[in-house]
Parts: structure tokens; sequence; C-alpha cells
């Protein structure tokens, strides 16, 4: 149920009211009892969404994937001959 801003166009009292969407506006002012209550219009706290599947991290492709098992790495290490030549020069 949502809050609701109200103020009184007679006295400038302002109040919150928590009512259901389906309850009439409220008219009488709590402060000075006359029927000039009015509801301020809000831009609202917006939507909030709970759980998976909301958020774009959900759905992004994951980068460093691990490869399948017939697929293997090809990383440039230097061989052993090639370290010892290098080594004994």
């Amino acid at each position: 149920m949502p809050t609701y801003e109200y103020v009184c166009t007679k006295c400038a009292h302002e109040m919150e009211a928590f009512q259901s969407m389906k309850d009439e506006p409220l008219k009488v002012c709590p402060a000075c009892k006359k029927r000039t209550l009015k509801r301020k219009v809000g831009g609202g706290a917006g939507l909030i969404f709970k759980g998976t599947g909301f958020y774009i991290t959900d759905y992004k492709k994951k980068t460093g994937t691990k490869p399948e098992s017939g697929e293997s790495k090809s990383v440039s290490k230097p061989t052993e001959s090639k370290a010892t030549s290098s080594a004994a020069k």
C-alpha cells in the first residue's frame, strides 16, 4: 500500500497517509477540521524489483569462461630447449 502526501489549502498543514489505492482521498484536515485537504502530486519511490532476473548483470555474458573439454588453451611458454640453449651461451 502506498503512502500519500496531503496538504491543507487553508492552514498549510502537511501530512502523510498510508492508504490503499482503492481508498478515496482524505478531505478533512486533522489540524483545522476544514474540508480543504488536497493530495499532493508526488514522483513516487519507483519500482523495486527483488530476486534474480531483474539486473543487467544476471544476463551478462561471462568473459572468462572455461574452455570445453575438447579445446586446449594456447599459452606461449618458452620451451625447455630454448631456455637451456640461451642459458648455456
